[in-house]
Formats: structure tokens, sequence, C-alpha cells
């Protein structure tokens, strides 16, 4: 009886274990979930009817506990004990008796004792009348077994069949009506998903019977050479590439992955991995085929600043130039547009010269140039709708214009470049020139800034231009969650602004101060500062383009710096100007403009953790 009585605890803790396990299986992600939302709600329904069952259960052990395990219980601890206890105490009694008798039995025959004798009579007597009573007792308990053993027996047994009786009665009562035609349905949705089972199963062995059937040029590679099927309106593509990994100067290794496009972005997936992760931003990126090695299909991303990317190969001229046109549409954000599709048939021309190969070194040169790229990416590139109602800054900076998040290649390139005994400068500068002309310099200010981004503009007329540069720079950084940052160290002087790197000192990058005909600081964030440059190349044709920084100081403190060398630059023209401007501003000890109290105030906020607002 105590092991019904478990199982039935058993049965409870099952049941309320299984209604939340049907209530979990929603959180159970399947790769193919089609028709799981009619599960999950049955599911549902069948962990709410459980719920109930399990009241029911609940009600049953409390029952049993009460008319059959306690009264079996009692009649073991209370009547089996009690008789025990009875048989214990007449032994005992019978015990006492014995010894009375022997002591009245040792009395002398010759010699006796009154007073010993009425003693020993007396005692004899006690033990008699206590064994009786016990005995008298035991044998009453012994009767009234005879029918407690009976009653024991049939009351437990009683209690569990009007039990399981009331269970059943309450079960047929709350589900017998209500639960028929969900039952019901639940049977023919059973029946239905199991026929689209067989015609699956149908289908697919038919399918499998036609691909043995049909011809070896199927599983060719490249078979249809001659006149493949190219879709060149594709905005999203997904297959098998060879990557190109350099593994020394001349050598490399290809290894095949499986790619796809994700938005504006290349990821890809090596065999075994459970994910995909980001190998290019195809956004403002230049697709061209190539010729490499001996190798066929091979073609090459390259980013907006003109820097090669990757080198990948494709397995069929199919796929090849579906591969081209597809990163060829991403790359103008035609996925961003409301038909993707609409705009990718109108750019289809573009897709078709973009997978001319090239078979020069000089045609391949112009095409990755930066500057001839960013023209490119002017006259393709779609308006993002985000800009549409912007108004002024269409007139600041044309719309789709692409930004530039690395300022020059690092210097650790250049060094690898210019192999020799000597580092060289990758903008022709000699060091001991460098340096000669800054010891003739009046103003030698030193920053610490982070280069952000530059793009072209349109307008240096007002420092708005600088603004909406700042905002489009720090919102296409969040958008491709760029994170990474070029950190220099920004040399104002009475010349020019040098960009220099701060582990190897090399210049990466300067710019005369006479070109600066703007620069400004974020009206909120008063850590971005910003400049424009403006330049003319031989040909007369004229240049603007935005850069934007961020500062470990303040920003106004770089814009007084910009302003002050200009002063000087117009002062030097006149010395009496000069001369009146080297009172108005404090020197160091080495005769030139000290602008800040200590470099090392600078420093402190570099080490200090002070964290980026950008």
């Amino acid at each position: 009886m105590q092991r019904v009585y478990g199982a039935q605890n058993e049965m409870c803790l099952a049941t309320q274990q299984l209604s939340k396990q049907l209530l979990a299986y929603e959180k159970q992600h399947f790769a193919l979930g089609k028709g799981d939302e009619e599960v999950i709600s049955t599911l549902h329904y069948f962990s709410k009817v459980v719920d109930e069952l399990n009241i029911l259960h609940s009600e049953l052990a409390k029952q049993l506990a009460d008319t059959m395990v306690l009264p079996i219980i009692q009649f073991r601890e209370k009547d089996l004990t009690e008789v025990s206890t009875l048989k214990d105490l007449f032994g005992l009694a019978s015990n006492e008796h014995d010894v009375s008798m022997a002591k009245y039995s040792r009395l002398p025959k010759r010699k006796e004792n009154e007073k010993l004798k009425a003693e020993v009579a007396k005692e004899v007597a006690n033990a008699r009348r206590k064994q009786h009573l016990s005995s008298l007792q035991y044998y009453c308990a012994l009767n009234a077994l005879q029918y407690k053993k009976r009653v024991a027996m049939m009351e437990p047994m009683l209690g569990y069949t009007r039990g399981q009786i009331n269970f059943f009665k309450k079960g047929a009562e709350m589900f017998s009506k209500r639960m028929d035609s969900f039952l019901s349905s639940v049977s023919d949705m059973v029946q239905s998903i199991q026929g689209e089972l067989d015609a699956e199963a149908e289908k697919m062995r038919i399918s499998q019977q036609d691909l043995i059937a049909v011809n070896e040029s199927v599983y060719t590679p490249d078979s249809d050479v001659t006149s493949p099927a190219i879709n060149r309106n594709l905005i999203q593509k997904a297959g098998y590439l060879n990557l190109r990994n350099k593994t020394g100067l001349v050598t490399t290794t290809w290894e095949r992955l499986y790619f796809f496009t994700q938005g504006g972005n290349l990821m890809c997936q090596p065999r075994g991995a459970v994910a995909g992760g980001l190998i290019q931003d195809l956004d403002n990126c230049s697709v061209m085929a190539v010729d490499c090695e001996d190798r066929r299909y091979c073609f090459q991303i390259t980013t907006p600043t003109g820097k090669v990317g990757i080198t990948l190969q494709a397995e069929s001229k199919k796929e090849y130039e579906e591969w081209i046109c597809a990163i060829n549409n991403i790359s103008r954000q035609i996925y961003l547009s409301d038909d993707p599709e609409a705009a990718a048939i109108k750019l289809n021309q573009t897709a078709l010269q973009a997978v001319t190969p090239i078979i020069s070194l000089g045609k391949k040169h112009e095409v990755q140039n930066p500057s001839q790229t960013v023209k490119n990416m002017e006259n393709d590139k779609i308006i993002p709708s985000e800009l549409a109602g912007f108004q002024d800054s269409t007139q600041l900076i044309a719309p789709g214009t692409p930004i530039q998040f690395d300022i020059v290649l690092p210097a650790m390139e250049f060094l690898d470049q210019n192999r020799g005994g000597r580092r060289a400068n990758p903008f022709g500068e000699s060091e001991d020139s460098i340096k000669d002309e800054e010891e003739d310099l009046l103003l030698q200010q030193m920053f610490v800034v982070r280069f952000l981004g530059s793009m072209a503009v349109q307008s240096d007329k007002t420092s708005k231009v600088i603004y909406e540069a700042m905002r489009q720079v720090l919102a296409a950084r969040a958008i491709h969650n760029i994170f990474r940052m070029t950190e220099s160290h920004l040399m104002v002087t009475s010349k020019n602004l040098r960009l220099i790197d701060p582990q190897t000192q090399v210049t990466r990058a300067s710019f005369d101060l006479t070109t600066v005909t703007q620069f400004a600081a974020h009206q909120e964030n008063r850590r971005l500062i910003g400049f424009v440059i403006h330049l003319s190349d031989t040909l007369g044709e004229e240049s603007m383009s935005a850069y934007v920084f961020e500062s470990n100081t303040e920003g106004e403190k770089i814009c007084y710096a910009i302003s002050l060398g200009k002063e000087m630059i117009e002062a030097q023209k006149d010395p009496e100007a000069l001369a009146q401007l080297m009172k108005s501003v404090p020197l160091t000890n080495d005769g030139k403009f000290m602008l800040l109290n200590d470099m090392s105030e600078e420093d402190g906020t570099m080490h200090g953790g002070e964290e980026s607002e950008a």
C-alpha cells in the first residue's frame, strides 16, 4: 500500500513536470520550424489539461494517504504494538508469580514462623492477582485483534477503491464532453501531417529517381560555359568560393569556404562552424575580374579607400558573373531601396561593365585608384532614403558620397613597402628635412587624436559642412559597426598640419594651413574636431574634403591652434604684425608659441581611461 501511495505521489510530480515541459517546447529553436505554431498552441492546451489532471492526481494521493495508508499504519503501530506490550507485561507478571511461589515453597515445616508465613502468603496473593489481571488484558487484546485485523485489511482497500472511483468520476465529468471535440481535431491534424509526410516522402523518392536518371553533365562544373543563364539583378548571393591567402611574399594558398551576403556585408562560414563571420564590408566597395596566376573565374574586391581587399575564385562562369553582379549591386546599397529588384535592373548595364576582365596592370591600377573610385561611386550611388529629407545637406555634401574610415595605410605597411636599411617616409619627406623645418617653425603644438572618417564635400563656405560631415561619419560608423580608430599625433605648426604615427614617428599625412579653409569643433561633443581641405590640381580641378577626428582634449584648443597658425602665416608677410602677435601670445624657453600649460595634461587624459564618446 505504501508503494501504491508512493507511485501516486510520483504521478503527481511527473504530471507537474510534464506540464512545464510542454510549455517549454516553444523555446526549442528548430532549424525547420514550419507548422510549429499549431503544435505550440496545441501543446499549450495540453499543458492546461495536464495541470487539471495533476489536481485530480493530487486529490487522489491525499485520499489514499487518509483512507488507505493511515488506517494500516495505525493498525500496525497501535493495535499490534499494544498486544506485544501486553504480552511482555504478562510475561513479567508470570515471572514475579514464580519467584513468590518459590519463596512460599521454601517455608520450614517444623519451625513455623507465623509472621514470615503471612508475609510470603500475601506476596503470593499479590503476584497471582497481578498475573491474573495482565493475562485477562492480554487475552482480551488478542480476542479484539481477531476483529481488528479483518477491519485493518478491509478499510484500506475500501478507501483505495473509493478514491480511484472518485478520481475516474471527476475525470469523466471534467474531460469527457469538452475534450472529445479537441481530441478529435488533434487526431485529424496528426493524420493530415502524416499524409503530408507520406506525400513529401513520395515526392523525394521520385526526385531521387529523376536525379539518378539524369545526364552526367548536370554534375559537371561549368557545363553550360557557352551560354550560361546569368541573373545580373541579384541583391544577395550564397555559395562556395575559393579564398586566396598569402603565406609569404610570393606564395599563396587557396581555401574553399562557404560565403553569403547579409545586408551590406560579405560573410564567411568555414565547414563545421555554427555561424558565419564578417569578412568584408561591401558598401561603397568595387569589384572587378582579375587574372590570377593559373586559375580561372577570379575576382577581386577593393575597399572604398582603394586598398585591395580579398581575392575569390568561383567554380563556374555563371557563379563568377553572378557573384560580381551581386556584389556590385550591394556596394551601391540597392538593398536599402524600396524596390531592390527594380533598382538592380536599372543598374544592369553597370553590372555588365563590372565583369569585364582587366588584363593590363595599368588599367587595374587606374580602377584601384582611390580618387577614381570616389568619382565612380558618386555617379553610381543611389541616394539613401534617410538623406532625402535633409535639404541643406545636399548642398553641402553630395548624396551617396563614400566615406573613408582609414586615412592612410598603417605605418608598418609603409615599412614593408620600403624595405631597406633606413626607414623611408611615404610622403617623400626625409627625416632630416622634417627636423630642420621643425626647428625653424614658431608654432608647434601636439594633440592626441583618433581619425573617424573623411568624405568629399561640395562647399567650404560655412562650418555647417563640418557638422554635417560629423553626423554622416558617426552615423555610418554606427550602421556598419566600425569601432576601430587610427590614433595619431596631430602636430599643428605655423606652416601645416601633420598626422604622425605615435609608434614609428612617421608622418602619415600633411596638410598646408593655406589649404585648410574651414575648421570647427562640435557644438555638443567638445572632443569632436573637423576641418575642410581645399586642393587644386595641375589641371585646375578643385576638390574639397572634410576630415573628422576625436581628440583627447577639447576641440576648441585645436581650433585655436589652427587659427593661430593661420594668423602667423599672414603675420609673416608683415614683420610689425608678427612682432605684435608674438607679444600677445606667451612663448616657451626656446622662443616658440605656447598654447597649453603642459603637454602632460594631454597624456594624463590619454592614459586616464576616458571613454570615447564617438
